[in-house]
């Protein structure tokens, strides 16, 4: 049975995306860092390997479950994401002179009348969101193109932000949108993506069911010639007139003298025009474009397409609000979206959360200087480990323990907690610490048991919305990494 998922639909979905970020009860969503370890065949617990692909080419990330627990293994940190940390957007299409423009129609994709041919943009596209209806100008303005002036290219950049249709010199008509403000500038800007915002002064003087545009698609015969006025438009609006010039007998242009409101369906009749006094014509047939719910300008995530999502989330050194969160030890090889984490048995609620485990070792004996990405092993519990990064200012050894030997897992096939004040050591510096057996003590605002910190984000607790696996990012403390992920419903 034919059906379709409608474009309406996807933008319900995203709009709910964004709105869980903001309610009274809402959904708390972190964006990550992990892996530090290259990606490369590694030999799992029953001797087996698996091929994780290489640092130039990592292998795609599955949806299955084993994949979620595995994403938590060698995650690094996490920062909450805020509301202002989130935009609609749609993608990005700059203005260029001598490009030609689709212009807005309701009706892409459907059947065109008496045949079975299907509507199609200039640009081929049959959907509206897939057409070129819509710029960006270097003042950052948004325009719809309203129409191309019969598929001609644009040679006129629009400019101005007038409620009013505006017309270029290049016979285009452009509507203005919005500016992007110098906030979405910076933070919802890419190459690819623009954010997406209604103003409100432009949804306010938006008419519903206005007429903005009609298109001469048979030009009839026989015509007397002049220029006709007051031609109704029918349909289930009201007002709409428009005037039509004859000229050899055959319709030559149209003029739109009174919008009108609420039309959903329009059309002009031929009988109406010859009786307008364009006595004679035959078979002419004239396209009258519905605008959008609302009209044009009303809701330019709604008109635009805006089923994106960019969440714009800036790491910025070690993160100073909570020192060493997010290590600039180590670089990192994969972004990943958590919904609803936990943190200490709870919901999670702190800014930056960090995913690794550490270990403070006691002053005496001196600790040697382990190196990052090393294996860690304490020969008397089992344990096996890898290095994320190592402070020896405060002593401490931050470690991952995944599912692969020499990184987590025993010649015997167990992944070991670290305990006790047992040496550990490690097998690529040859470095050793005795892990302090002090109840509990504070550095580099991390809490130890007895040498110990299990990581900041609960394991398992919470669902992986978002994986990527990328080319590793090396991370300095003077660094920024502004990551944007864009999510199309």
């Amino acid at each position: 049975m034919p059906a379709i998922i409608t474009n309406k639909f996807r933008i319900n979905n995203a709009e709910q995306f964004s709105e869980s970020f903001s309610e009274a009860s809402p959904e708390i969503y972190y964006l990550g860092i992990g892996r530090p370890q290259p990606f490369a065949t590694q030999t799992r617990g029953d001797l087996r390997t698996e091929n994780q692909g290489t640092d130039s080419a990592a292998i795609t990330p599955t949806d299955s479950v084993i994949e979620e627990f595995n994403t938590f293994d060698d995650l690094l940190a996490v920062k909450k994401i805020t509301t202002s940390d989130t935009s609609f957007v749609i993608p990005r299409r700059n203005w260029t002179t001598t490009t030609v423009y689709d212009y807005y129609r309701h009706d892409y994709g459907n059947r065109i009348t008496d045949t079975t041919t299907t509507q199609t943009a200039n640009s081929g596209a049959t959907t509206l969101f897939d057409a070129t209806f819509y710029v960006l100008t270097a003042a950052k303005n948004v325009y719809k193109c309203i129409d191309n002036n019969g598929n001609a290219a644009s040679t006129e950049e629009p400019t101005g932000t007038s409620t009013s249709i505006l017309t270029t010199v290049d016979g285009y008509k452009w509507k203005y949108m919005y500016t992007l403000s110098a906030t979405q500038q910076a933070n919802f800007l890419s190459t690819d993506f623009m954010a997406v915002a209604t103003n409100s002064t432009v949804s306010s003087a938006a008419v519903d069911g206005a007429i903005s545009n009609v298109k001469i698609k048979s030009a009839g015969s026989g015509g007397t010639n002049g220029t006709f006025t007051n031609i109704p438009i029918r349909g289930d609006g009201s007002s709409g007139t428009i005037s039509v010039t004859v000229s050899g007998s055959i319709i030559t242009s149209l003029t739109i003298t009174n919008a009108g409101t609420g039309y959903t369906i329009a059309y002009i009749r031929n009988a109406d025009i010859v009786s307008a006094g364009a006595t004679g014509l035959t078979g002419a047939e004239i396209d009258v474009i519905i605008s959008p719910k609302g009209g044009h300008g009303f809701n330019a995530v709604s008109e635009l397409g805006g089923f994106f999502v960019m969440l714009n989330v800036s790491l910025e050194g070690t993160e100073s609000s909570n020192t060493g969160d997010f290590t600039t030890g180590n670089d990192f090889r994969r972004i990943v979206l958590i919904k609803n984490p936990f943190s200490g048995g709870s919901a999670a609620s702190a800014s930056t959360l960090r995913g690794t485990k550490a270990v403070r070792f006691a002053a005496s004996p001196a600790p040697g200087t382990f190196v990052a990405d090393e294996e860690i092993n304490q020969a008397t519990t089992g344990a096996v480990g890898k290095v994320v990064e190592w402070d020896a200012t405060n002593r401490i050894l931050h470690y991952i323990q995944t599912r692969f030997n020499d990184e987590g897992i025993s010649s015997l096939g167990n992944r070991t907690a670290f305990s006790g004040a047992n040496v550990i050591t490690g097998q690529t510096s040859a470095a050793t610490g005795t892990p302090s057996a002090t109840a509990s003590e504070t550095a580099d605002q991390i809490t130890f048991t007895s040498g110990y910190k299990d990581t900041e984000l609960d394991r398992h607790k919470g669902d992986v919305l978002y994986i990527e696996n990328r080319a590793p990012i090396t991370r300095a403390s003077d660094q920024t990494e502004n990551i944007k992920l864009v999510i199309e419903f």
